[in-house]
């Protein structure tokens, strides 16, 4: 049987452990695969980044099929005018992820064939470790100007959430089980295994 020392000192340690390990991946859409949003919920990425507390580290998951779809990381001027002919990054696996590892505005949108006119676009914001946003450019600015006047299908019914916008509906929003998750439980396990 363990000492009460080392049974306290176990617990310290899979705290700090704990701690550091809080990072979440994210299914892109919540429910809905990475696609054309449908006419009835044509905000359906916007909502969907707006209502939850992205932080570094996070992963975001964006699941399509691959013979239909894509993920491509743009700029923000990029992102306004729907160009998708000079991408950051082109995913085009079907089971894409983004390590979100910068702070600021992240965009990303679909270069399938009117993909990105018909809604699919997604814009994130990632505060700095220290939980502050970093201000917007003028090109973040002009997306979001240009965003208003996108046919109704590709323009949200509200506006892109503000750097400053972070509302904390997190309760419910799904989250995967990060690489951090998995340490913890493995620790704890190793450590029970010691114990007993």
């Amino acid at each position: 049987m363990a000492r009460p020392s080392a049974l306290a000192t176990l617990a310290a340690a899979l705290l700090l452990l704990a701690d550091g390990c809080g990072a979440a991946m994210y299914k892109v859409g919540g429910l809905d695969a990475w696609a054309p949003p449908p006419g009835s919920k044509p905000d359906v990425y916007v909502l969907w980044g707006k209502s939850l507390p992205f932080k570094l580290g996070d992963s975001l998951f964006f699941l399509y099929p691959p013979s239909q779809d894509n993920v491509v990381q743009v700029t923000a001027k990029s992102f306004a005018a729907c160009d998708v002919s000079d991408p950051v990054l082109t995913l085009d696996d079907g089971n894409s992820v983004f390590n979100l590892t910068t702070a600021g505005r992240v965009y990303f949108t679909s270069s399938a064939a009117g993909h990105c006119r018909k809604g699919q676009k997604l814009s994130i914001d990632v505060p700095t470790a220290e939980g502050k946003f970093l201000a917007p450019s003028a090109d973040d600015q002009a997306a979001l100007k240009a965003l208003a006047a996108l046919p109704p299908a590709a323009a949200p019914t509200e506006a892109l959430p503000s750097l400053s916008d972070n509302d904390d509906d997190s309760a419910d929003a799904p989250r995967v089980a990060g690489a951090g998750s998995v340490l913890l439980a493995a620790a704890a396990v190793l450590s029970l295994a010691l114990f007993l």
